[in-house]
């Protein structure tokens, strides 16, 4: 496991999402409406549509593409269609910067 930098935390409004992209992986970071950082990976598991053109609400994401949901604390699928849940990565913030760690 290895923390990598993802972006700058100020990068991420509140109720947002960006897309992060790492070597062959692509990841989604969110801001909740509490000001709190969050990883998924960035694809949703429905049709693989990237979640960075999707809506934060709260503590969910919803897919632009069909408006599946998931919950952005968890990857818990919360709406048709999807049904499958998202991958979440460990979130700090150090120096203004959002790290995530993954494998």
């Amino acid at each position: 496991m290895a923390w990598i930098e993802a972006c700058e935390a100020d990068e991420v409004e509140v109720e947002d999402v960006i897309r992060y992209d790492h070597g062959d992986r692509s990841f989604a970071i969110y801001r909740n409406d509490k000001g709190d950082y969050f990883a998924s990976d960035g694809y949703c598991t429905h049709e693989r549509f990237h979640l960075s053109n999707g809506l934060v609400m709260g503590n969910v994401i919803e897919c632009p593409k069909h408006n599946g949901r998931f919950d952005i604390t968890t990857g818990e699928a919360k709406r048709a269609p999807v049904c499958v849940a998202l991958q979440t990565y460990p979130v700090k913030i150090e120096a203004g910067k959002v790290l995530i760690e993954i494998e």
